[in-house]
């Protein structure tokens, strides 16, 4: 059930609105549900004496602003209150005495008319449609005072979610003020009207942020949003510092045929100059953050790198969040930022699921925790490699890579809903929880060919070298084995840890570094991730098809909060059985 609040100045032209057909003839059987005394005329069953409905709607709207007369000039010029109350799309047709009910409970949430109180604001609501009302009251009390209606609207909201459940309706997430602006009815209809997939805020507040994500200064994040097609209006001060910009659509023009600007602070909270200027100053990636991410073999495909180094940089998000300091508020930006930067480059079979994960998570990001100590030098590093590395995806290592940041982001978004579960932020939760599944669906789309191809290997290795392999997953995951030769779903994961050995590393050590990384409890398939995890410690191949790589002397890659041991250098000739190795790293500490 969701309430929308506006304030007004015309009880007549409200009045009149509501009870017509409607911009598009929508409104139907327009009529009385509740008023402030139970005996208001009602123009629209002709239940008044009067014949005539404009007569009746003229007595309405007089017995509604009676006060307001006698106040005279102590009234506010925005002295209507309007508030249309919703209910979802799957919940049941309420009756009048229901809609009379929400009514009452509503306007006394919010100190219009408390019950009881005989100098309470008079009130109507109207119905004239299945799935909601409009309440209008006059905002003068008996005694000619102004109520006191600090904060209407979180105390409507709270007043919906308990009569959602005292009603039996959908029980929507309570929010916290940080959440973008709800669409209006215009704007929809104007969408409609031109054929418009979705209206244009949200088309900009998603070129905004993709816009964003990973820029390096306030001059490239402008000039993306003039590649992206949209206008771009900067407002300068006399020193010629910029202190805004406004954003419009090609084409979106209002009714004088001038195009519909908006501001960054309208479309989302977090995309006003100021707090993207602070974004940009605070996190601006940088060589070194780079340099000390990993960039793997130089014969690796710019993409391929780029996602590695993104999935390394995930992981420790997963971990800082994990961790539940506040200062973890700063990687949920930045998630936010790799996310949109992985959508914008991803092969087109997944594309889809990764631009509903990105928007999902837009809303995880914002929240009133503010980190003291924000660095995300790393994650935006990791955002702007994606987005400079671009195109030639979907083959490949580049596909494999795809698959292998996409399993670690859903333990990312999984990770950020108990942090803002802990934090009590139920929308916030519950888009990082809707991201989870978005990007599950991406990872099964990515994954299908690659993790088929390692099963397919794990299937061809020698019998007696596959039992080998499956003891030590075996003693590793006694809970997710079962006989050796049995269990198919380990297959991808033997072929890793053979491919592993024989690049020089030991399989035991390797896969007990890959499980101590972080918990595996919130894991779809926790062989996928294993596979994906090992596959990037060792520096293989995403893609089982690449040819295998040497460890290299000097990998640069960016390691993990928790200790890590040390990886041989010395491959062997040709895969050896899985004896214990006296050169094997030591155990983790």
């Amino acid at each position: 059930m969701v309430p929308k609040i506006r304030r007004g100045s015309r009880t007549h032209g409200l009045l009149v609105y509501l009870y017509g057909p409607g911009k598009r003839d929508e409104h139907t059987d327009p009529h009385l549900v509740g008023s402030w005394d139970g005996f208001a005329p009602d123009p629209g069953r002709g239940t008044s004496p009067d014949p005539d409905p404009k007569v009746t709607l003229a007595r309405l709207a007089a017995a509604l602003d009676l006060r307001v007369k006698q106040a005279g000039d102590k009234v506010s010029a925005q002295h209507v209150w309007h508030c249309s109350v919703r209910t979802d799309p799957g919940d049941r047709t309420l009756t009048d005495d229901e809609w009379n009910t929400v009514a009452r409970r509503l306007v006394h949430a919010v100190s219009l008319a408390p019950e009881g109180d005989p100098d309470g604001c008079r009130w109507v609501a109207v119905r004239h449609a299945d799935d909601h009302i409009h309440i209008l009251a006059t905002m003068v009390r008996g005694d000619l005072r102004r109520p006191r209606m600090n904060y209407d609207f979180k105390k409507a909201q709270a007043e919906c979610r308990r009569i959602e459940q005292e009603m039996g309706l959908r029980r929507l997430k309570p929010g916290d003020g940080t959440g973008a602006k709800t669409p209006t009815s215009a704007e929809r209809f104007k969408a409609e009207r031109v054929g418009r997939p979705e209206i244009p805020r949200e088309t900009l507040r998603e070129a905004v942020r993709q816009a964003v994500a990973g820029a390096a200064s306030e001059a490239e994040f402008f000039a993306r949003l003039r590649e992206a097609g949209l206008r771009v209006k900067l407002r300068h001060a006399p020193s010629g510092d910029v202190l805004g910009y406004t954003v419009a659509l090609p084409g979106d023009r209002n009714r004088d045929r001038e195009p519909v600007w908006f501001a960054g602070s309208t479309l989302a909270p977090d995309l006003s100059y100021p707090k993207i200027q602070r974004r940009l100053a605070d996190g601006t990636p940088d060589a070194v953050m780079m340099r000390e991410a990993d960039s793997g073999p130089s014969d690796w495909s710019p993409p391929a790198r780029g996602r590695r180094t993104a999935t390394g940089v995930a992981e420790r998000a997963a971990i800082l969040l994990d961790s539940d300091d506040d200062d973890a508020a700063a990687q949920l930006v930045g998630v936010g930022e790799l996310l949109d930067a992985v959508a914008q480059t991803s092969p087109a079979a997944t594309r889809a699921e990764l631009g509903a994960a990105a928007r999902s998570f837009e809303r995880a990001t914002r929240s009133h925790v503010r980190a003291e100590r924000a660095d995300t030098r790393a994650i935006r590093s990791a955002a702007r490699g994606i987005i400079q590395a671009g195109g030639a995806l979907g083959r490949g290592e580049d596909g494999g890579t795809t698959a292998m940041l996409v399993s670690t982001l859903v333990l990312v978004a999984l990770a950020a809903a108990r942090w803002h579960s802990a934090r009590g932020h139920a929308q916030q939760a519950e888009a990082s929880r809707q991201a989870a599944e978005h990007l599950r669906a991406a990872y099964h789309q990515a994954g299908a060919a690659p993790m088929q191809a390692l099963r397919d290997q794990g299937r061809a290795l020698p019998e007696a070298q596959r039992r080998t392999y499956e003891t030590t997953i075996r003693a590793a995951l006694p809970e997710n084995c079962t006989r050796p030769g049995t269990n198919t779903k380990n297959d991808a994961l033997a072929a890793t840890l053979a491919q592993a050995e024989q690049a020089g590393h030991d399989p035991k050590a390797l896969l007990q570094e890959a499980i101590a990384m972080r918990e595996l409890d919130t894991a779809e398939d926790v062989n996928d991730v294993l596979v994906w995890r090992l596959r990037r410690l060792a520096q293989l191949p995403a893609h089982p098809g690449e040819a295998t790589r040497r460890p290299q002397p000097s990998t640069g890659r960016a390691k993990p909060p928790a200790n890590r041991t040390g990886v041989r250098t010395a491959p062997p000739a040709s895969l050896r059985p899985a004896a214990p190795d006296p050169r094997s790293r030591p155990p983790r500490r």
